[in-house]
This record gives structure tokens, sequence and C-alpha cells, in this order.
């Protein structure tokens, strides 16, 4: 096991091809969204508590009536094919393995069946919607006969952010063989021989299948691209609940206004975030604005984040600011693509390691106990500075 999720990072550097990496690691434009995520959680203090009997921890917590390892779910992230092939089945064997959800995106390169197939552990569904509602009403269908148990509508993606860094690279959707394109892979023979293992390019199978559309990268991510439904407004909370009979969270929220609808619309959940800083540059942090959201919505509402997180430490912050649970987004990716199956699992083992000796070095023996008495009295503070 290496030391740390940044050890891992690099070497998924080294190990991808330029494209592959950037698109898994880039912001949207020049990043600021992305550095923020970081500078939330780095500018947190805690207050550690000492004399207290830390023998034994718990780092469980209850989340929709079941017990999660620790406060974390694996969360959704698209074109994950890129990375390891069979990239959702490896995510969700690892998520299980380590006591924790898998969120499967529209955006999978594996079937909503495969990964069902691969794992009993609980699953999660993400969920894009198109100007044809049927294809999002079929993935829920599938989703519901496979006993996926909670769905996130993502809500911050009317269109795709702007990322530079893909436009320098020439990784465009549909994909185009420029010569820079084509030199990347020829620098990255490994690389380039587990994608061909796999069957070459990886395919947004979950998208193609509810669709109807060819099997084919360039038409499911013009699909995605082109014809994701704009009018989405409130009333599509009403519109899923005639499809969806477990909890509904909104993925995407960043402020407390919209929290607060969120909860007159009866739904369970919100994930405030910002997309990893991947969707609209200078947005806030979803850890810089948790105090605030959860003083406004009080226990009626489930409040998670995600975006940034990248130690167990991070994971306590967010937990003693009012979280429920934090969604491990690139954090596992670094994992995947640096090692593969192996690397996922040391990735969760080592998180929840450094979750495990963060509780006990701040004298809160219980995960379910983190509050703001774990940080320092400025902390509202510290987070108003950024």
């Amino acid at each position: 096991m290496l030391p740390a999720v940044k050890d891992y990072r690099a070497l998924a550097r080294r190990r991808l091809s330029r494209f592959a990496f950037d698109y898994l690691d880039g912001g949207a434009e020049d990043g600021r969204t992305l550095l923020r995520n970081r500078a939330a959680y780095e500018q947190l203090i805690f207050r550690p508590r000492v004399l207290q009997d830390v023998t034994r921890i718990d780092p469980s917590v209850q989340v929709f009536g079941q017990t999660l390892a620790m406060p974390a779910v694996v969360g959704p992230t698209g074109l994950n094919g890129l990375y390891w092939p069979r990239a959702e089945e490896v995510l969700a064997r690892a998520a299980h393995a380590a006591g924790l959800p898998f969120a499967m995106s529209t955006a999978s390169t594996s079937l909503l069946e495969s990964v069902r197939e691969a794992t009993d552990g609980e699953l999660w569904l993400q969920l894009y919607v198109q100007q044809d509602r049927r294809i999002a009403e079929d993935m829920m269908r599938r989703a519901r006969a496979l006993g996926f148990s909670a769905l996130m509508l993502t809500v911050d993606t009317m269109v795709h952010g702007k990322r530079d860094h893909d436009v320098r690279n020439g990784f465009r959707m549909p994909l185009r063989l420029t010569p820079k394109l084509l030199l990347d892979l020829a620098t990255h023979p490994r690389w380039c021989a587990r994608m061909l293992r796999q069957g070459g390019s990886p395919q947004l199978v979950n998208l193609a299948r509810s669709a109807g559309v060819k099997a084919q990268l360039q038409a499911q991510a013009a699909a995605m691209s082109r014809q994701m439904d704009m009018s989405l407004d409130w009333g599509a909370v009403d519109w899923l609940r005639k499809h969806w009979p477990g909890p509904v969270l909104l993925k995407g929220v960043l402020s407390v206004e919209d929290a607060r609808t969120a909860r007159r619309h009866g739904v369970d959940g919100v994930i405030l975030s910002n997309h990893g800083g991947r969707q609209l540059e200078s947005a806030p942090s979803p850890l810089e604005i948790l105090p605030e959201v959860v003083d406004a919505v009080g226990t009626g509402l489930d409040v998670f984040v995600d975006s940034g997180i990248r130690r167990g430490g991070d994971i306590a912050k967010a937990r003693a600011l009012g979280a429920k649970a934090v969604l491990l987004g690139r954090a596992p990716l670094y994992g995947l693509a640096a090692q593969g199956p192996q690397g996922v699992a040391d990735v969760l083992q080592m998180l929840r390691g450094e979750f495990e000796i963060t509780l006990r070095l701040l004298g809160v023996p219980r995960a379910a106990d983190l509050d703001t008495d774990a940080l320092s009295v400025d902390h509202r503070a510290r987070l108003a500075r950024l």
C-alpha cells in the first residue's frame, strides 16, 4: 500500500495517457474551483480533546436505514473504463468489501446488470435526464428491478463545463483521432494494450441500452451532451417519485435557498457538490456552505458533500460540520488507474484507517458523535476567508 492518495495520483499520472489522466484530474477553465475544494479542507483546524477512552471506536454511521462502515459512499463518476477494464464492477466490489454503497453513473461504461452480477452490495443510481425522459425512466426501471436502493438526480449539468485541458489534449466528444491524440496514445503503450484487451474505447453502455442508440462512444456522447433536458425544474421531483419508490437525492445543490426548496419538495437528501470543480468556474466549495445549509434545513433533510476529499481527516471535518456522509470521487479512481482492483481496495482501506486515527486523536470514539466541538471555535470564520 502506498502512503497516501496523492501517491496513487502520481502513479496514475504516469500510467494513464495524458488525455485520460487530465479527464480524471482536471477541472473547469482555470481550475479555481478545483483548488478551492482542497483549500476549504486545509483551512479547517481540529480541536482535539485528551484523556478520553478511545480503546474502542465506532467509525460507522446510519444512512437510509443502512449501516455504512464509515461516513462515505463511493460516488458516481463517468467514463471509468478509461482507467481500467470493467471499472464499475471493480469499484462496486471494492465498495462492498469496504462496507460502503457504490453509486453508479448514467455515464458508466458497464451495464447496471453487470455490476449487480458482480456484487450483492448496496448500489445507488445517479441519473442524468435527457430531453426524451423515457431514457431516464427506462434506466430507473432497470435499476429498480436490480435492487438499487437510492436515486440521485444530478442537477448541475444542463451543459458541460468548459474544460480547457480536454481541448488542449484533443479529447473531444465526439472523439476525433487528431495527431496530438495519436502521439499521446503512442507514448502510453501499456495503457493502450489494456484498452485493447477490453475491446477498445470504453462505451457508455447504460445510456446506449436505455436510449436504444448504437453502441458507439461518439453516438452516445452526442446523445448525452446535445440532448440534456434543460427544461428540468422542481416539478421533476414529482416525476421521479412516480418511478422511484426509494430515497431520492439531488446532487449539485450549492445554496441554502435550493436546499430549503428541496426539503419543501420532499426529497430525502441533497448532495452539496460543484461536480469536483468540473462545471461552474468560481463556484463555492461544498464544505464552505455546509454549515449554513445544515443550519437551514435542520433534521428534515440529510446533507451530503463531495469534491476535494483526499484524507480520512477530511471525512471527519465534513461529518463534524453536519454532513451525513461524503461521496468519494477522484480518490478511489486514482487507486483504480494506478493499480486496478488492489489500488481501489487500498485507497478505501487507507481512508478508513486515517478516519479511525483521527477519531482517536480527537478523543471522539464514535463517528456518530462528531460535531463542531471537534473543530476550532472560529471554523466558520476560517471558511469565510476562502
